[in-house]
């Protein structure tokens, strides 16, 4: 099957390079949980210190997520705008940056070249490259839809996303004299990253994804992602205010911080529900189950690791006690899993087969990987739960020190180091799938059958 546009096939290393730094990522996760389960030797800190390990474990998994934003953005970007990418070679050379940048990165780390920063440890020579890499982006994909003369509104919510993504990175490149200040521009970056660009960012592709899975009307999507922007200008950017706790902020930040900032996923939650609403009452086909069973997981996994869990954890009387402990971890793996690691395999499982020339493709392995994955992750955001409430409770409310706390959290990091290699064999499943993707076997007996009738025919 030929696709619509030669230049949608720049996407495809974007994809595989995201998919390798995904496995690796998941890997120093592993060893970042042994280090809390078991005594590492000392010899071994030494060479890989727990700081070390948390910078490329964070680092990978902020890289390989934004590669697969990109090229997801360079695969739809020509449909919905109806024209040729701008520039296919600014494409690759913008994919040869960033991957270099990564690698430079996590060199550096090794060898202690870091800013210091949680989650933006990257120094600040390579962050100027991360400004290029971003600007190339930026104008490959804007002179596509200039070009193009086709503006849509999920055009322009993803472009807005992709602009307000870049915009707020600029917030890292200066050092702050006062500490205070500096963290206060820090949560600028990381929160209206994660709950303000990517948010508008997931919100575009999947209205894109259900158009294409589902044939609903573009005004069904499009109408939630109305509501999606709205909720970005009132939510995403006053939410900001639950990480002022210890900033000196005025008291009332905590509040709107804290209760709005749950909203946030809920039009992705009614979109994809909105359109199976629509398919159902119309008895209509889904084209790919699978991508649909992931866009639903999406939702409704987003909804309860950044609404429910982030709701409960951000409320200040709980944050009070909670902020920085394993709670906020078990909050973090279950958000991101759910909004974006779902919404880049989403759109993998939705372009790959394509860009193989496969007009459909064996579901099974894929579907047994995302329930896989999912169970795994709720497991691990559970264990992850239960570790920081003892923390809370050990360091914070009874006042008894760190090690007293490590200690009684020793048994369910080693449940953990065994969810993650069980979440480690799910993400090799689903790379080795999305790699070797085949035809279904119906359709391979169909070919065949073919074959053999157009053998006889000849005879």
């Amino acid at each position: 099957m030929p696709l619509p546009y030669k230049t949608q096939r720049v996407a495809y290393p974007y994809f595989v390079i995201a998919l390798l730094l995904f496995v690796l990522q998941v890997i120093f996760g592993i060893w970042l949980a042994l280090s809390y389960a078991v005594t590492i030797p000392q010899w071994l800190v030494d060479v890989l210190p727990f700081s070390t390990t948390r910078a490329i474990h964070t680092n990978l998994l902020v890289l390989w997520i934004l590669l697969g934003f990109m090229g997801t953005t360079y695969y739809m970007i020509p449909e919905e705008s109806e024209r040729e990418l701008y520039s296919p070679k600014l494409a690759y050379a913008q994919l040869a940056l960033l991957t270099g940048v990564g690698v430079t990165a996590i060199i550096g780390f090794i060898f202690g070249w870091t800013k210091g920063k949680p989650l933006l440890e990257i120094p600040f020579p390579l962050d100027w490259l991360v400004v290029v890499g971003a600007l190339i982006f930026l104008f490959n994909v804007g002179m596509t839809i200039v070009l193009a003369r086709r503006w849509t509104v999920i055009q322009g919510s993803l472009f807005g996303g992709l602009v307000f993504l870049a915009a707020m990175y600029l917030f890292n490149l200066p050092f702050y004299n006062n500490l205070t200040i500096d963290w206060y521009y820090w949560w600028w970056v990381i929160h209206l990253w994660v709950e303000g660009a990517w948010e508008l960012i997931a919100a575009a592709l999947t209205a894109w994804i259900l158009i294409k899975i589902t044939s609903v009307p573009r005004e069904t999507v499009e109408k939630w992602l109305y509501v999606e922007l709205g909720l970005f200008l009132f939510t995403g950017i006053t939410g900001t205010g639950h990480h002022y706790y210890w900033l000196g902020a005025p008291k009332y930040w905590l509040w709107f911080g804290g209760i709005f900032s749950a909203l946030e996923p809920l039009p992705i939650l009614l979109m994809v529900a909105d359109a199976g609403h629509y398919v159902r009452n119309r008895r209509m086909e889904i084209k790919g189950k699978l991508i649909f069973t992931l866009a639903t997981g999406m939702a409704i996994i987003h909804f309860i690791g950044a609404g429910f869990w982030g709701f409960l954890h951000t409320l200040p009387q709980i944050n009070y006690y909670t902020h920085g402990s394993q709670v906020t971890v078990a909050h973090g793996h279950i958000a991101f899993f759910g909004a974006y690691v779902l919404l880049n395999l989403m759109f993998f499982y939705y372009a790959m087969p394509k860009l193989r020339g496969l007009e459909e493709f064996d579901e099974r392995r894929g579907t047994f990987a995302f329930w896989w994955l999912s169970i795994t992750m709720m497991l691990m955001t559970l264990a992850f739960s239960v570790a920081g409430v003892l923390q809370t409770y050990i360091e914070r409310v009874m006042g008894m020190g760190y090690m007293t706390a490590q200690a009684q959290m020793r048994f369910w990091f080693a449940i953990l180091v065994v969810l993650g290699g069980a979440l480690l064999a799910g993400v090799i499943l689903t790379v080795v799938d999305l790699l070797t993707l085949r035809a279904p076997r119906s359709a391979e007996r169909d070919s065949a059958g073919r074959s053999a009738a157009a053998t006889v025919s000849h005879s």
